[in-house]
């Protein structure tokens, strides 16, 4: 399997719509949604990394002959 990895800016309290719609536009499967939090006085989540698994296969030919 091949994944990609999207980075995605958001700011919590307004972009939810956006989220969706970028969620719903992407063509694999979401595994994960990683979000980066910021430290500490003012912590909140400033962007979003989301790992998609993409459907491509690869055969047992290629992963012996590379």
């Amino acid at each position: 399997m091949k994944y990609r990895v999207h980075r995605f800016g958001i700011r919590m309290t307004e972009d939810q719509v956006k989220l969706e719609q970028f969620l719903n536009n992407l063509d694999g499967e979401v595994v994960a949604i990683i979000p980066n939090v910021t430290p500490v006085p003012a912590t909140f989540v400033n962007f979003l990394l989301i790992v998609e698994k993409i459907g491509v296969r690869v055969s047992e030919k290629e992963l012996q002959y590379g």
